[in-house]
């Protein structure tokens, strides 16, 4: 029997600008996209059916059917190529759901990489109709770990210029917040996209660049959830932290710092105040 391993990285978005509307409603964005070391566990299979198991600290929810998106993923790629074979898919949750880490579009992201590889097929083109039916996030999290400039409805794709030594730390104070809510509570969507990043920028540039950006997201979040000002004043207030801000919808924030032991220290603090929380130091993937 064939088996597999591999990790759905966390993807973080630096910065989340919102510059326009479709007529079909689909929101135009521009945002710098990061991947992380952390993620979640997947194991893939050989075997007559597929299947799908799922285990972790972040299992409530998830659902186990044919909605998964996973098996969505499995299924698109099964159906492109005229797989029949099967597979057991193990996924075990490390990431909260709903946190705007892309938890689940990571997932299918990486089952869908596993099972070329396992079924011996070619992988999906990241603009194959069939991916971009999964969602917005499923072809970004298919250029894993590049780091990636992503613009349009997530479609237009392109490779960002290497980001210097660093970490961040992830800290989600553990409440859901609704992304349609988020993006329909938006007081403007036509906004100025994201500036260029400097050639050669060092980490106190880019720290001084992010603060200069914007997450379009963030002031209707914070009004839905105030749990997202706590967890962005516990990174700001720590003197190791360059800058803070929110990925996506949230209600995950990251701190950017300048190493991972640096990272581990600032987890720490905010830890032993916060023991509800998820807190993560975490280095960013090249």
């Amino acid at each position: 029997m064939t088996i597999l391993k591999g990790l759905a990285p966390a993807k973080i978005n630096l910065t989340l600008h919102v510059t326009g509307q479709r007529e079909d409603g689909y929101h135009l964005l521009d945002s710098l996209v990061v991947f992380a070391d952390v993620g979640d566990e997947i194991e893939v299979a050989s075997a007559p059916n597929l299947d799908l198991t799922i285990s972790g600290p972040f299992t409530e929810g998830v659902p186990t059917d044919s909605s998964n998106i996973v098996l969505k993923a499995a299924n698109a790629l099964r159906y492109a190529h005229g797989v029949e074979d099967g597979a057991i898919i193990r996924l075990t949750k490390n990431l909260p759901n709903g946190a705007g880490i892309g938890g689940g579009s990571s997932d299918a992201a990486t089952v869908l990489s596993m099972l070329a590889q396992l079924w011996d097929v070619p992988e999906l083109a990241p603009t194959s109709p069939a991916a971009v039916a999964l969602g917005a996030d499923v072809p970004v999290c298919m250029h894993a770990p590049t780091p990636v400039r992503m613009s349009g409805i997530g479609e237009f794709i392109s490779a960002f210029p290497p980001l210097p030594e660093c970490a961040l730390v992830l800290v989600n104070p553990m409440v859901l917040v609704p992304t349609g809510g988020i993006f329909d509570a938006l007081s403007s969507k036509d906004n100025e996209p994201m500036s260029s990043v400097p050639d050669g920028t060092n980490v106190d540039e880019l720290a001084s660049w992010l603060k200069h950006q914007r997450n379009d997201l963030l002031p209707p979040a914070r009004q839905m959830a105030p749990e997202i000002d706590a967890a962005l004043n516990a990174l700001e207030n720590n003197p190791l932290v360059l800058t803070a801000g929110m990925s996506g919808s949230g209600a995950t924030c990251f701190g950017l710092v300048r190493d991972i032991g640096a990272a581990r220290q600032v987890a720490r603090a905010i830890q032993v105040s916060h023991m509800s929380w998820w807190v993560v130091p975490t280095q960013i993937l090249k």
